[in-house]
């Protein structure tokens, strides 16, 4: 019985390794654990490896992780944390891994994306991104908003990333938006915004924001 306990501790600590916090949010936001658990996240709230987070409508959030990178969620953004994992002195066992389901969002690079620029990946419907240390927006729409067709929309603010998808593998640079139908379609590269709105309340600080 001792030995199940302890097995049983082990594998929740396991399940439990924090990849970040929130910072800020300014409305509702929750998250759902690999294992179906919710709960409601708020300012401090500990961001799980695993973990699905969904801002309401009207929520901006801001999740730092521990590589000190961050990711800035839209309202009725849902993002999942596939993976997280850094140890600064473990340059091989860095990963980051993230599913946008829906929404957008604006991604800082931190050490790990600096160091190990190939360990880091956002997964959408439409095609997965790469980095090459870089600031950069995602929005994937599911249906036509504020003047955007449905798929995914991307803008480059620093550095520059990479999009792969069955249409092959593209790179976009400080300055350019894009937009990717699905996971067939080639993307279409722009130097003006197309209608991409990304911004946060004031009390979220000096940072890149996108308003047409």
């Amino acid at each position: 019985m001792v030995a199940l306990l302890l097995w049983v501790a082990a594998t929740c600590a396991m399940a439990a390794q924090v990849a970040g916090v929130v910072v800020q949010v300014s409305g509702a936001m929750s998250a759902r654990s690999a294992s179906g658990a919710a709960k409601a996240l708020h300012a401090k709230s500990e961001v799980e490896s695993g973990d699905t987070l969904v801002t309401a409508a009207g929520a901006y959030a801001l999740v730092r992780f521990i590589d000190n990178s961050e990711l800035t969620l839209k309202p009725g953004t849902t993002v999942v944390v596939d993976q997280f994992s850094f140890d600064s002195a473990k340059p091989e066992s860095d990963r980051a891994a993230f599913t946008l389901v829906k929404g957008g969002l604006r991604s800082v690079t931190g050490l790990l994306g600096k160091r190990s620029k190939e360990k880091f990946a956002v997964k959408t419907p439409s095609a997965t991104i790469g980095i090459r240390g870089t600031t950069f927006f995602l929005e994937y729409l599911t249906a036509a908003a504020s003047g955007l067709e449905p798929g995914l929309h991307v803008h480059v603010s620093a550095g520059g990333i990479s999009i792969v998808n069955s249409a092959g593998e593209f790179r976009y640079d400080p300055g350019q938006f894009g937009y990717i139908k699905d996971d067939r379609a080639k993307p279409v590269k722009m130097f003006a915004n197309p209608g991409m709105q990304f911004a946060p309340p004031a009390s979220f600080g000096e940072a890149d924001t996108l308003i047409p």
